[in-house]
């Protein structure tokens, strides 16, 4: 071999692998040091053989048919992809440019060798990985997307998984012609929070989460709940992608609506069974004041007539005594039970009843207890509150300081009233050791849990904090009723 018919040292230094080949037999005459490496061949054994040798899967006719194609102009190249064999048997696939060359009259094929196992290896990660991708894409309830909006307003949906049709009634095709069809499936009160939330995670760059309705109309013509949930990426030219998913809630939705229906179902049923329970609580008040009451006075006179007549023997007298006493402390406990079912001076109204419960509550428990009714309108409140409120509140009130007395060990509460334009607030703050959070989460918490319950049965709120200096602060808050025509008209109007 001559040096006419030798690779050029650039070429065999070269790391791609080159092949000089005769143009009439197909024999390889000279081989670069990449390609001898890559082949395990040593240059001896490549001589005299072919490509159609390293290739057994080449057809020598279409071999032979591309490099004839080749032109005498310069620059013309051919090229065929193929696998070559190696020494230990082994395969790698190879892509080679052939180059029609002439050196000393002798016509050459330079051969330019690249192989393609990074390429295919590659090739076949991303196509397992896609694999994959799809697998959990079609596994996963409800609709992976892309949308796009760009800076013109136009929208777009460049990637659909196969939920499409299942959740929104549309194949992918039909929505990615036209993407303006899935905002026309949202019911026309819930787009402008669809469009909100959309604004706002372009503002901010962060995560856009919205619920809201669609109608498939054309296929079922029903409603469905749907959440979206998508990351946002900021386009070149001020456009914004979205890569989230879309899921069907709607049975969770019927299960939070029907458990918001039962809810308010069960705050109808606590509201009622509280004002029936009230209710009764004042027919046997009164039924006990009335009639144990009276008959207990009747008995204490005819006593006192019949202690009069009887002989003045000692053991006589004593006995009368004993009967008059009993008496005494028998009326005396008539009228502590009837003020525990129902204190009359709630006829009086709120502030009176608040104020004898707030001395009541000093005298029994040894707790200073100081009460006020803050504002000059405060004594107007009475015909704006409704008698079941005002009961409402004072069970409310009763069962703090029942509270106080059992758990906070303080020595003073501060009780105050308040009227706040339409709101009335009452506020029970105690020096005591406080409440805790894991208090609140007692299972057998009742007195608090019954406390909010009434409270909110009156569309008021109840709230348990920590008060200025240490202790517990009960702040009630609800909403008075409008005032009546007649309790604004002046007193000389009136019939």
């Amino acid at each position: 071999m001559n040096n006419e018919t030798k690779l050029a040292p650039a070429m065999q230094a070269a790391t791609t692998e080159i092949y000089l080949v005769d143009a009439g037999t197909l024999q390889l005459v000279d081989v670069n040091q990449a390609a001898r490496q890559n082949l395990g061949y040593e240059l001896a054994r490549l001589n005299g053989m072919t490509p159609l040798d390293l290739a057994p899967g080449l057809d020598a006719a279409e071999l032979k048919e591309l490099l004839a194609s080749l032109g005498p102009e310069i620059g013309a190249q051919v090229s065929v992809s193929t696998r070559f064999v190696r020494a230990d048997g082994s395969r790698y696939p190879i892509k080679l440019c052939f180059l029609r060359i002439v050196r000393d009259g002798r016509t050459l094929f330079l051969a330019i060798g690249d192989d393609q196992s990074l390429a295919h290896a590659a090739s076949a990660a991303l196509q397992e990985y896609q694999s994959r991708f799809n697998a959990v894409v079609d596994h996963t309830p409800g609709l992976v997307y892309q949308f796009v909006r760009h800076a013109d307003g136009s929208t777009a949906f460049p990637y659909l998984s196969e939920g499409c049709t299942a959740l929104l009634g549309l194949s992918v095709s039909e929505l990615q012609q036209d993407p303006a069809r899935f905002q026309q499936l949202i019911l026309s009160e819930d787009r402008k929070g669809y469009q909100e939330t959309m604004q706002a995670s372009i503002d901010c760059a962060c995560v856009w989460n919205w619920e809201g309705r669609i109608r498939i109309e054309d296929t079922w013509n029903d409603v469905k709940w749907i959440n979206l949930r998508a990351t946002p990426i900021p386009l070149m030219g001020g456009g914004m992608q979205w890569d989230g998913i879309m899921t069907n809630i709607t049975a969770s939705k019927l299960e939070q609506e029907e458990i918001k229906r039962s809810r308010a179902r069960l705050a109808e049923l606590t509201e009622h069974s509280a004002q029936v329970k009230e209710q009764e609580r004042t027919r046997i008040a009164r039924e006990i004041h009335d009639d144990l009451g009276g008959n207990l006075t009747a008995i204490k006179m005819a006593l006192a007539m019949l202690a009069a007549r009887l002989p003045q023997e000692p053991a006589l007298q004593e006995k009368a005594d004993y009967l008059d006493s009993l008496v005494d402390r028998t009326i005396e406990a008539v009228h502590r039970i009837s003020l525990d079912l129902r204190p009359s001076t709630l006829d009086l109204g709120i502030v009176a009843a608040l104020e004898w419960q707030a001395r009541e509550f000093e005298t029994r428990m040894g707790i200073a207890c100081v009460f006020r009714a803050d504002g000059e309108d405060i004594e107007d409140i009475e015909g704006e509150l409704d008698p079941d409120h005002a009961s409402a509140l004072f069970r409310i009130f009763q069962e703090s300081l029942t509270n106080i007395a059992k758990h906070a060990g303080a020595t003073r509460v501060t009780v105050t009233l308040r009227r706040q334009r339409q709101h009335l607030s009452l506020t029970i703050c105690d020096n005591g050791r406080g409440i805790t959070p894991a208090d609140r989460l007692k299972p057998q918490s009742f007195g608090l849990r019954g406390m909010k319950e009434r409270a909110k049965a009156l569309g008021g709120t109840l709230s348990l904090s920590p008060a200025p200096g240490g202790g517990t602060m009960v702040a009630v808050k609800i909403r008075l009723a409008a005032p009546s025509l007649a309790s604004r008209q002046p007193e000389t109007t009136r019939a």
